[in-house]
């Protein structure tokens, strides 16, 4: 992330619980093989993505670049 998008993903960011977000309209699920809870919204997807853990900078960059394809179609 920093180096695609200039985003230090080691400093100020971390998880966050569901009860700990803003109210959202839209809620998209990664995927990853984890399951995520429910959050009832007009729009709820999850996109199926593989999860990168562990793997390669070549795999998070492939999984990065298909989450910038889904939002920008989103």
């Amino acid at each position: 992330m920093k180096a695609l998008y200039g985003i230090d993903m080691e400093e100020a960011q971390f998880s966050k619980t569901v009860d700990k977000i803003p109210e959202a309209d839209i809620v998209i699920s990664m995927g990853c093989g984890v399951k995520c809870p429910y959050v009832a919204k007009g729009f709820d997807a999850d996109w199926g993505l593989e999860d990168p853990t562990g793997k390669d900078d070549e795999t998070f960059i492939k999984v990065i670049r298909q989450i910038e394809t889904l939002v920008k179609e989103l």
